[in-house]
């Protein structure tokens, strides 16, 4: 029987949001069940994109500093990490990211390690059955102990729901995410990555969700706040996103981004196999995305023309480059030439490691569309 703890917490306060956790952890056996002191503990956020806090986009800092204190004075050492969305069209914007969003803030206020994904680089992950025939997540998962994962409770326009199971994609790092996009470009199938991604961690027993403040509408990062006032905690991701999605009023045949993880036994599914304990309540007047209500149909053929049109690659810029070979020894798979510093694109991974330790900015990132980099040169100026 897989458990899902259900606590109400209407705001952002800090003893609140810490007495409501340990309360659901302390049922669960406590938080030395999955921790032991000097462990490495990484708390996966969602860092969806350079979102102020209150957009409710983004796992919330102060709900982030909450967690790390807790797992501070079990004597663990805490880091933060994720790789945000946006690669798709090249932004590449996770650095802007942890700041915009006050992930940085709290982090150096804490003490904790924030890792971005897209510097450190990834590893290859082999896992039986998997539907991806290469699946790179970040090595950050390997090198940790224990991870703790912080999804935001939020709707999406196209996978109509995104919460524990959809968090895990933010542990592709770089431009990988458009691949992945590009070979599964609708939810169901989408959702065979997803599963890929979970079977591949094993090292992660513990889901806590942030649904203070959650969102509504045509998320992930478009919708509105909401004010759910609601922590759910669980051992298992599937369940807990089960017990989510029921709470939001969306019917879970509808939410077809799962349906792999539910095949392939990610988790635990079925409502007469979970326990939900605590404060479960259907939330009022919580607005699903227009797709959910018209029932659309969309042609996500399209994506993979989307995908296409945007898709940048990294480029030394040699007037900049000061020969540092940087890029060249942070490349996990030698794809640079060292005295050229040409790009070998039939190895390159897409990881952005290049682009992401280049101190001096020299590694751009270019599309063989020239429209394309002129939209992107506009976009920049906003997320400076």
């Amino acid at each position: 029987m897989s458990k899902v703890y259900v606590s109400n917490c209407n705001a952002y306060d800090n003893e609140k949001m810490k007495s409501t956790i340990l309360n659901a952890i302390d049922q669960m056996g406590g938080f030395e069940k999955y921790i032991r002191p000097g462990q490495k503990v990484l708390l996966k956020i969602n860092l969806i994109g350079p979102k102020k806090a209150e957009k409710a986009a983004t796992t919330h800092p102060e709900f982030v500093r909450a967690v790390g204190q807790l797992i501070k004075t079990i004597g663990a050492d805490v880091y933060v990490g994720d790789s945000s969305g946006g690669a798709i069209a090249g932004m590449a914007p996770t650095k802007k990211s942890f700041t915009a969003c006050g992930i940085e803030k709290i982090a150096e206020e804490e003490g904790f390690t924030l890792i971005n994904f897209d510097e450190i680089g990834p590893i290859n992950k082999v896992v039986e059955g998997n539907f991806s025939k290469e699946l790179y997540i970040t090595k950050a998962i390997e090198e940790m102990d224990v991870v703790i994962n912080l999804p935001k409770m939020k709707t999406h326009s196209m996978g109509v729901y995104t919460g524990a199971v959809k968090n895990l994609f933010g542990a592709i790092p770089g431009l990988r995410k458009a691949k992945y996009h590009k070979e599964a470009p609708n939810p169901e199938v989408f959702g065979q990555v997803l599963a890929d991604i979970h079977k591949a961690i094993d090292n992660m027993p513990l889901h806590i969700m942030d649904g203070i403040i959650a969102m509504q509408g045509e998320g992930p990062t478009a919708g509105k706040p909401y004010s759910a006032g609601k922590i759910l905690i669980s051992e298992d991701p599937l369940s807990l996103d089960r017990i989510a999605i029921e709470m939001m009023g969306i019917l879970p045949e509808r939410v077809d981004i799962l349906k792999a993880s539910i095949q392939r036994k990610v988790g635990v599914w079925e409502k007469e196999e979970i326990e939900v304990i605590g404060d479960f309540e259907k939330l009022k007047n919580y607005a699903l995305p227009k797709s959910y209500r018209t029932h659309a149909v969309k042609d996500f053929t399209k994506v993979r023309g989307v995908i296409d049109f945007f898709k940048v690659v990294p480029v030394v810029n040699q007037k900049k480059c000061v020969k540092c070979n940087s890029c060249v020894d942070g490349c996990p798979v030698g794809a640079i030439h060292r005295d050229t510093k040409i790009i070998d694109y039939t190895i390159c991974i897409d990881c952005l490691c290049c682009h992401e330790l280049c101190m001096i900015e020299a590694v751009d990132l270019k599309s063989k569309n020239q429209l394309v980099n002129v939209v992107r040169s506009v976009a920049n100026l906003f997320y400076k």
